[in-house]
């Protein structure tokens, strides 16, 4: 796969205007698969870049805490302090049961938790993103199809086509309403909640 370019604002804008899939002579599905992705990574590559630093570092300390290099950092550190504190012979600083340890544990407990919270938001606002953009993309795609449908239509009727027995074709004809689909999803929820 191509590497990812150091300006992925100016090659996006490119690739919106050079690139698109209708008015470019692609050789085969690949190629066409593999602009698509490097679109994609663009994009993330270009959110990447937008982050706060505090959002980097959030990021930074959330993909460590879920690291086994994390986990074994803790069983060396508890470990250690449980053997340094209980062997006979050596000064405890924190002898059992352990408090000032639990003082640190809570204390990084907070920390983590809260560094965790920020870069899942953070996620949660690319989700939120990424699904704006699927919305965006859906419903153009649809008005496509429709518009589409419509002027195969014209196009079966000066060719003398009958479709008056297809029933569907004059259903699917119609443009799709959002909201009118959002209440039937909000409908058909709630009365599986109920039946539940």
């Amino acid at each position: 796969m191509a590497a990812v370019s150091s300006h992925p604002r100016r090659d996006a804008r490119r690739a919106s205007r050079h690139d698109t899939p209708g008015d470019c002579a692609t050789g085969s599905v690949e190629e066409l698969t593999e602009r698509n992705v490097r679109a994609i990574i663009e994009l993330e590559q270009a959110a990447k870049l937008k982050r706060t630093l505090s959002q980097r570092m959030s990021h930074s300390i959330a993909k460590f805490c879920g690291s086994m290099a994390f986990f074994w950092v803790h069983v060396a550190w508890f470990g250690g302090w449980i053997l340094m504190n209980t062997l006979p012979g050596v000064h405890h600083v924190d002898p059992f049961p352990f408090t000032f340890l639990t003082l640190l544990v809570s204390l990084e407990a907070i920390f983590l938790s809260t560094f965790i919270l920020i870069a899942q938001n953070e996620e949660t606002r690319q989700t939120d993103r990424r699904n704006a953009l699927d919305l965006q993309i859906n419903l153009l795609t649809e008005q496509e199809n429709t518009k589409m449908l419509q002027l195969l239509g014209r196009i079966a009727q000066k060719l003398d086509v009958s479709l008056e027995d297809d029933r569907a074709l004059s259903v699917l004809e119609q443009a799709t309403r959002p909201e009118k689909l959002a209440e039937q999803i909000d409908e058909a929820s709630e009365a599986a909640e109920k039946g539940a």
